[in-house]
């Protein structure tokens, strides 16, 4: 089980499931979104997760993106897209135990920023959701 909350506490979450996967995500919108280089996530099947705190404001940031985030603080807490249907992914800096976080590759290498290295040796996919061969 993984718990987390937004810097406030308002916005809590909890799962019952495994995680699907675990990642970083160098693209443009996540980078924007989180003001931050980097985005680290881990996706969750529907189902296997739900708010325990106050539900979280949301928007959508493309036709097919919706961002969820806290309407007090501004944390960041998950995100969703038609691309990725029956999983919600959530921001892992967002979670009670962030050390337990193992990601497993970066996506949208080929947008990340040169002034953040990150010193791993997980693959690195030039685009999003493991498509192609790593850089």
């Amino acid at each position: 089980m993984d718990r987390g909350h937004c810097l406030c506490g308002n916005v809590r979450w909890e799962t019952d499931g495994a995680r699907l996967w675990s990642g970083y995500c160098h693209c443009e919108s996540c980078r924007r979104n989180c003001a931050a280089p980097v985005a680290a996530f881990f996706g969750v099947e529907d189902g296997h997760w739900r708010w325990v705190g106050i539900a979280p404001a949301r928007y959508t940031s493309t036709p097919d993106v919706t961002r969820y985030f806290c309407a007090n603080c501004g944390t960041p807490v998950a995100y969703a897209s038609k691309r990725f249907p029956g999983e919600t992914h959530f921001y892992a800096a967002g979670l009670d135990t962030p050390a337990a976080f193992e990601p497993e590759f970066h996506v949208h290498y080929a947008e990340h920023v040169p002034w953040m290295i990150v010193a791993d040796d997980l693959p690195r996919y030039p685009h999003g959701g493991n498509e192609g061969e790593p850089e």
